[in-house]
């Protein structure tokens, strides 16, 4: 596509890929990979995402498939919020419903710096 990217350290907490064009105009990436369609732990919920672009990849047997969003678009999913032991709000994106969204299937043509 053009980009030039760079992974950041492994198991950071925070973006996973950081990218740029030749005009220098970056932009952001967090990647989520299952081997399941499960729910997706959001620390702090679809509103505290550091990144531009929010990537699901699902390997399951040999069946892939790759979910693609903008933050915006994760802003306004919709999230599952449960109280945890510790009375911390833990919030989930349930596979029920991001696995449902067919706009996100395969939408590489959404990461723009």
């Amino acid at each position: 596509m053009g980009f030039n990217v760079m992974p950041t350290a492994r198991n950071a907490k925070g973006v996973d890929i950081v990218g740029y064009d030749d005009c220098g105009k970056a932009f952001t990436v967090q990647v989520k990979t299952l081997t399941k369609c499960n729910a997706i732990p959001l620390s702090g919920g679809a509103n505290h995402l550091l990144a531009d672009y929010f990537v699901v990849v699902v390997l399951e047997g040999k069946w892939k498939n790759e979910y693609v969003w903008t933050r915006e678009e994760m802003q306004n999913a919709q999230v599952s919020v449960f109280t945890g032991k510790d009375d911390k709000k833990q919030h989930w994106f349930e596979s029920k419903v991001w696995t449902k969204d067919a706009v996100a299937i395969g939408a590489w043509d959404k990461v723009t710096p």
